[in-house]
């Protein structure tokens, strides 16, 4: 019997193969704007770690290229991941000359080509795997408490990324503040206006197309044109309006940056609200009806619970959508992680930019995790009621 290759393997396997012994696994420089020295595994480790890691790659790959078990590929790419978490560390330790505080270590395209391979492979097993939703937010759990493990020992702590964060602390959680409040609020704000309007259209069919045209039409305009658009309206209610200006309204900053996000929301959460509805099943509403339920108590009763798992589909949407489009509203002075990403982009810092939009992926992503599970445990509650 022979060995069995894995299609998918063969290709995370190319990619660790350049990533491990062809890449640079870090960047060195001695300051902060000076271009930076790529440096291989066995230069940017300690003796005897560079070469354990080349071992380890080297066996991974071929564990990797064969079909081997799936739980057996899940622990490797997880444990492989957190192996890499640390030694990028050592590695900033190692290269950073003693008493140095303007030296800046970094991780370089082989670290980042190894990440990503070892992460397709996790994700690969995981739906293979198809665990639980439960169990999914557990994992995520968990490997948030890894990173902030990680974080609290002070192995990063000789990265630039957290350098750059040393210098920032206090401004990065004013602006992680603004970047949530500007993706929740607008996604509450969007829920509160879009599922009344998508159960009337729901309603009144008459009313859809326009409904939704319209809204289609707003999705479709760049995000850095619909701040601009705002800008003049919201200015003159400012001026204009008595007490909008105390109300924090205004022509730039979180207001426009608030309503054009308040509108890309609309258009998922009104269209999946009426597919939702729509896809109630008719002998559930004759029930209702033939026990006596009125209108009302039809729609909170049986058509909202039923339709609950498509809507929330929708929410989904917006809250991933939201976070990401969050970081442009820095162009107009709406703060949060866009900040640091155009700050860095106008310095030529990458370790800046990174420090934007990393916590800004790890929030999108964590969201879409949570959302999928929430998702999915209503669709089982809707299956076992039906």
């Amino acid at each position: 019997m022979g060995f069995r290759i894995d299609k998918l393997g063969v290709v995370i396997a190319a990619l660790l193969a350049y990533g491990g012994f062809l890449a640079p696994f870090a960047n060195f420089r001695a300051n902060r704007i000076v271009p930076g020295e790529a440096r291989w595994i066995l230069d940017a480790l300690p003796p005897g770690h560079g070469a354990a890691l080349l071992g380890f790659i080297a066996v991974a790959i071929v564990l990797i290229v064969l079909k081997t078990p799936t739980l057996f590929r899940l622990v490797l790419g997880l444990v492989a991941l957190l192996a890499l978490a640390v030694l990028i560390g050592v590695s900033a330790g190692h290269l950073t000359p003693p008493e140095n505080n303007y030296a800046r270590v970094s991780p370089a395209s082989g670290f980042w080509l190894s990440s990503f391979a070892f992460a397709l492979l996790t994700a690969d097993a995981l739906a293979r795997l198809r665990l639980s939703p439960l169990a999914r937010i557990g994992l995520l759990l968990a490997v948030a408490a890894t990173v902030a493990g990680l974080l609290v020992s002070g192995i990063w702590d000789g990265l630039s990324i957290l350098k750059e964060y040393g210098s920032r602390a206090e401004t990065f959680w004013l602006e992680a503040g603004r970047h949530v409040v500007l993706a929740l609020g607008s996604l509450a704000a969007a829920c509160l206006v879009g599922l009344p309007l998508g159960i009337l259209c729901h309603r009144v069919p008459s009313l859809r197309a326009g409904v939704l045209n319209g809204l289609n039409i707003i999705q479709t305009i760049p995000s850095i044109a619909l701040f601009g658009l705002l800008i003049a309206p919201l200015g003159w209610i400012a001026l204009n309006v008595p007490g909008a200006s105390a109300l924090g309204i205004r022509g730039i900053g979180a207001a426009p940056a608030f309503v054009a996000l308040f509108l890309y929301s609309l258009l998922p959460v009104v269209a999946n609200t009426v597919v939702g509805l729509a896809g109630v099943p008719r002998d559930a509403n004759d029930a209702a009806r033939g026990i006596g339920m009125t209108d009302r108590q039809r729609l909170f009763g049986v058509e909202l619970p039923l339709a609950f798992p498509v809507i929330l589909t929708g929410i989904r949407i917006v809250l991933v959508q939201n976070i990401g489009l969050a970081t442009i509203a820095a162009l107009i002075g709406g703060g949060g992680f866009g900040v640091f990403v155009f700050q860095g982009i106008g310095q030529t810092a990458m370790d800046l930019v990174l420090l934007g939009a990393v916590p800004t992926v790890a929030l999108a992503f964590a969201a879409a995790v949570v959302l999928d599970a929430a998702t999915e445990l209503s669709n089982s509650k809707r299956g076992r009621a039906a």
